[in-house]
């Protein structure tokens, strides 16, 4: 029913906001009252009348304030087309027909405005997900406070199983935290407090492990909090504002509808005019003419095709918003289900996006625990990130607990590291550390090498008292269900999947292989990646680039659909991206371009159904065959046909 369905339909009255639906009911009841008295009640006529009246006033009552509304905006749209139709069966004495009219299409308005506020609600309930008090420490006391009375660097407390009243940071205690709300993750994430509270705190730049969003849920630990953002500029507020401006941002298709109406609504009317002299041509009087033609103008008002796709819009970015992914408007959501080529960002993306201890292997028959031990000792010195990497996986891999005998570490400028271990030197590092100190190289040792090299990894020698004793390999490692989530996107049509990385093209050889990737470009700068994503566009139009919507901005930008993950947080990937997977689970992708799918083959659905009942509708009502009562029926059954439709949407589950 054009745009009047796009706006909040909370019509309030005596009744609250309920008070539509209960004047459509009592407008049905007068009708049928009327009926009873004209047929089977030997009363005066204008009793019936009186009853016709009662139901014309309340079945018009908002019909006619939204148009009042819209002509005053210069817009003539369906419910002044459906009043001039009453007005005529009026003037006409049609008067039951003019309240058939008015009372169905004043239920069948009520009914879709109810079945749409069911898609909103879905959405309005991630604005209350946010508590309306906080505990916060104030001059060494903890007092309670309304959340839009929290300043930024204030201390909140959270108690266990309560809901979070800030973003922020945990300055003390560890606790599990449900963040179904913002991530759509089904299981709790264990979260710690800050090491270093005191200094200077970016909210993007934390580690997801020290942060905490507003509406989650602490478990069974006591927290406490700085709180980082105020609530206005929560991520959930944000996320709730960005939810609700979805609809302004129209898909081609509803840009389609519009351009159809336009035309469409003014060619019915000229028709509906020439209808009203028919009589001069036909043997027919000027009341069957104008009977005529208010019936033709019932049968021909596009309300079902009007709301077909806003209504499947609205359902899906619910749908979407429930299971943690935010989808900017009708573009994006049908841009998503037509795509058949993604571009991937390698690291955090496809990848864990930290090293992880690939190989520790001793050499020469040296003892592997003795091996293992020098390694812990000294990489545990160090503050480099492959350094904490390695130390950190030889204790959770080989279950070996540090003997802290290294000693006296220093740093060899772009070749490795050197220490003391039990008073005889170390050296870890690559290929020109060992040249530089000396130390023998064998055939079999440079092809282990060049082998995990070519396999993308990072490769570390260890010497011990002028001898090599064993070597290191590391490597950012696939996601554990990165390879699954390609298999699952191959499934569903998805026929090209690109990484594009700035890693050595090694590198990126051996993911693409290890996880199933089409093909992998790597050595790019954020530049060559905007290139990359053209020269994709150039073979299939369409083109998704999946990144974290920082550095991959532009790439984002320049693709049809930029989809950022891990958005929870980060400011830049929520305004960057077209559709942002709030936590960082590859396996949520499935999942999104499935329910876009889905959401095309339903505004498809409904756009045959409306336009094949107006097509039908308007040659039946032209020629006679059909009269007020059932077009009114027809017509308004096919809008809640249509809506009922989309709203299947909202329990969409992944095959």
């Amino acid at each position: 029913m054009s745009e009047n369905h796009n706006h909040d339909h909370k019509h309030s009255g005596i009744f609250g906001e309920k008070t539509e639906l209960y004047f459509a009911i009592l407008s049905g009841v007068f009708f049928f009252t009327g009926l009873v008295i004209e047929n089977a009640i030997n009363l005066p006529v204008h009793y019936a009348l009186g009853s016709f009246i009662s139901a014309f006033v309340l079945g018009g009552w908002f019909t006619t304030k939204e148009a009042i509304e819209k002509i005053k905006k210069g817009r003539f749209e369906i419910d002044f087309l459906m009043l001039i139709a009453a007005v005529g069966a009026a003037y006409i004495g049609k008067w039951e027909e003019g309240a058939l009219l008015l009372f169905l299409f004043s239920i069948g308005h009520a009914l879709e405005n109810y079945a749409m506020n069911k898609a909103k609600k879905s959405i309005e309930a991630l604005g209350e997900l946010s508590p309306k008090l906080a505990l916060v420490k104030r001059n060494n006391s903890i007092i309670e406070i309304g959340v839009e009375e929290l300043k930024v660097n204030d201390i909140i407390v959270v108690k266990p199983n309560s809901k979070i009243a800030a973003d922020g940071v945990i300055v003390k205690g560890s606790s599990s935290i449900n963040q179904a709300s913002i991530t759509g993750e089904s299981m709790p994430v264990d979260k710690e407090a800050i090491l270093d509270s005191n200094s200077i705190i970016e909210f993007n730049n934390l580690d997801a492990k020290n942060i905490v969003y507003t509406g989650t849920i602490n478990g069974d630990s006591i927290l406490e909090v700085k709180v980082l953002k105020l609530s206005v500029d929560s991520t959930i507020s944000r996320l709730v504002k960005m939810v609700s401006e979805v609809e302004t941002q129209k898909s081609p298709t509803q840009l389609l509808t519009k351009k159809f109406e336009k035309w469409f609504v003014p060619l019915v009317v000229v028709l509906v005019i020439s209808l009203c002299f028919a009589y001069l041509i036909l043997d027919e009087t000027f009341d069957e003419s104008i009977y005529r033609a208010i019936t033709v103008l019932v049968a021909a008002s596009p309300c079902a095709l009007a709301i077909s796709t806003p209504s499947a819009v609205l359902s899906g970015v619910a749908r979407a918003a429930k299971k943690g992914v935010l989808i900017k408007g009708g573009r994006a959501l049908e841009d998503l289900g037509s795509l058949t080529t993604i571009a991937f960002d390698k690291t955090g993306t496809l990848t864990e996006g930290k090293p992880k201890l690939t190989n520790a292997i001793p050499l020469n028959n040296f003892d592997e625990k003795e091996f293992l031990d020098i390694v812990l000792s000294v990489e545990s010195l160090s503050n480099h990130p492959l350094a904490k990497a390695i130390s950190k996986d030889i204790e959770e891999q080989f279950f070996i607990k540090n003997s802290n005998e290294a000693s006296k570490i220093k740093a060899i400028q772009g070749k490795g590291i050197s220490a003391n271990y039990k008073e005889k030197k170390v050296f870890i590092g690559n290929e020109k550390l060992m040249i530089d100190k000396n130390i023998a190289i064998s055939e079999k040792v440079n092809k282990q090498m060049n082998d995990l090299l070519g396999n993308g990894q990072t490769v570390m020698l260890v010497a011990f008292n002028t001898k090599l004793i064993g070597l290191l390999s590391v490597m950012d490692v696939p996601r554990g269900l990165a390879s699954n989530t390609l298999k699952r996107l191959k499934e569903i049509g998805i026929k090209k999947m690109v990484m594009l990385t700035g890693d050595h093209q090694n590198v990126g050889d051996s993911i693409a292989n290890q996880i199933g990737l089409t093909e992998a470009k790597g050595n790019l700068l954020p530049e060559d990646k905007v290139k990359a994503i053209e020269e994709l566009k150039l073979i299939d139009s369409k083109v998704a680039m999946v990144g974290d919507g920082v550095n991959d901005a532009p790439a984002m930008a320049n693709s049809t659909v930029g989809i950022a993950m891990g958005a929870a947080g980060s400011d830049v990937a929520l305004e960057t991206a077209d559709v942002a997977l709030m936590s960082d689970k590859i396996e949520n992708l499935p999942f999104v371009i499935g329910l876009s799918r889905k959401s095309k083959a339903i505004i498809k659905q409904n756009l045959w159904i409306s336009l094949s009942i107006v097509a039908v509708l308007i040659p039946a009502t032209l020629f006679g065959f059909a009269k007020i009562g059932p077009a009114v029926l027809i017509h308004e059954g096919s809008t809640l046909l249509v809506v009922f439709n989309a709203l299947r949407l909202l329990r969409y589950k992944e095959n």
